[in-house]
């Protein structure tokens, strides 16, 4: 190997980038095949959606969340009303334009029909898209990848992340990158280098002390720099997602390498820091300090896609909801329902959407969660199917187990 290709590939390894170099790397693909594009956001975690799409308008709804329900609108801190009994998060102010436009839609009470209440298989299920099997080796996105038509490219789909998530993960190419918010690692954090300048400082006690001690307030400075509400459960239910701090930088970033190239019709980023067991807070705390770079990010993607927008669609997922009652923590537990989130051209929006039953005893999972009243499976099915294009047999490979198309008019 030429020094030339030697550095190149150095580069793009240490940039996160597991994509084939050289001139003639890509197999050209067809514009037509790649123009409707499918954007997946997943919060990994849990986010509230309860407070995310407030049925404000339920009275059952202040009772069960006495310090943590929002405000009705109107009043500080209220929700953004959506239609006179839902109403939207305030700090998601940014999206509201795009309700107005009827180009963001929720689908309340849905999510995985398998009822674990583990981060991890929750998660893994809503990647797989076979809930309650754990045996299924590659993620959902990617048997889309290898349904639709056209050949493949390794930029066809893409990951912006630390590391390739399951959901892309199988026999279809796609590519990972990272994200572009700096990141705080060095070359000195890796255990190996780390290591290395341990054992080659060990004979001289000066260096090796001021070495082992520049060390441990590596690490200290690193642990202070991270959120005081993260524990380390929440930093497990994560997965390795970051918190949404950085989603407005990488959302713009994303948008720029979809106008510039039209060979990338599928992304996926994972955001983390949902799981909010205490100190939740309402119009404003913990979960609204999640939400607003994440709808500031949305938003982003939403304006510098451009015209593009007309032809995506982005999913916003989680793997299920927190419990209708707030706890003594002044928080919420692991629930069962929660709310997607559709945005784009052509998604019918303006609209909550599913078969909302209300929050009273009866009516509610196990007397303590939203219920799913709508598959997930459903609504990306019919997204594969209205906006991707998919027929039947195709949508049979993406979602072998899964119960259809929702009968919900999600398109328009």
């Amino acid at each position: 190997m030429q020094r030339r290709q030697f550095l190149t590939s150095s580069m793009a390894l240490a940039s996160g980038l597991v994509i084939p170099l050289g001139k003639n790397a890509w197999a050209a693909t067809s514009n037509n095949a790649t123009d409707r594009k499918l954007i997946v956001i997943m919060l990994r975690g849990a986010v509230d959606g309860l407070n995310v799409v407030t049925p404000y308008g339920d009275a059952n709804y202040r009772q069960l969340r006495p310090t943590i329900g929002l405000a009705p609108p109107g009043q500080e801190d209220g929700a953004i009303d959506l239609d006179g009994y839902f109403g939207l998060h305030p700090t998601l102010h940014a999206l509201q334009p795009l309700w107005e436009q009827k180009k963001l839609a929720f689908i309340h009470a849905s999510g995985s029909p398998d009822s674990s209440r583990s981060h991890f298989d929750a998660q893994a299920y809503l990647e797989s898209g076979t809930p309650g099997i754990k045996r299924t080796q590659d993620g959902w996105m990617n048997r889309l990848l290898a349904a639709l038509p056209a050949e493949s490219s390794p930029i066809r789909a893409i990951s912006i992340g630390p590391t390739m998530p399951a959901i892309l993960s199988g026999r279809a190419l796609a590519t990972n990158i990272g994200n572009t918010k700096a990141s705080n690692n060095s070359p000195i954090d890796r255990p190996q280098v780390g290591d290395a300048f341990a054992q080659m400082y060990r004979n001289n006690e000066k260096f090796s002390k001021t070495y082992q001690d520049a060390r441990s307030a590596r690490k200290e400075i690193a642990s202070a720099a991270m959120s005081p509400t993260m524990t380390q459960e929440m930093i497990n239910a994560n997965g390795g997602a970051p918190l949404p701090n950085g989603f407005p930088k990488d959302a713009a970033h994303l948008a720029t390498l979809m106008r510039n190239d039209p060979r990338i019709q599928m992304a996926f980023i994972a955001l983390g820091g949902w799981d909010t067991h205490a100190n939740q807070g309402a119009g404003k705390g913990q979960l609204a300090n999640r939400l607003a770079p994440l709808g500031q990010g949305l938003a982003t993607l939403a304006e510098q896609l451009g015209p593009l927008f007309d032809d995506t669609t982005i999913v916003v997922m989680s793997e299920f909801g927190r419990t209708a009652r707030e706890n003594g923590n002044r928080g919420t537990d692991h629930g069962h329902g929660n709310v997607m989130w559709l945005l784009g051209g052509r998604v019918h929006g303006g609209k909550v959407h599913g078969d909302w039953q209300g929050l009273s005893s009866d009516k509610l999972n196990e007397g303590r969660d939203l219920p799913v009243t709508t598959d997930f499976r459903s609504v990306l099915a019919q997204m594969a199917e209205r906006h991707l294009r998919l027929n039947d047999n195709q949508l049979t490979m993406v979602f072998p187990s899964g119960p259809g198309t929702s009968t919900l008019s999600l398109y328009v």
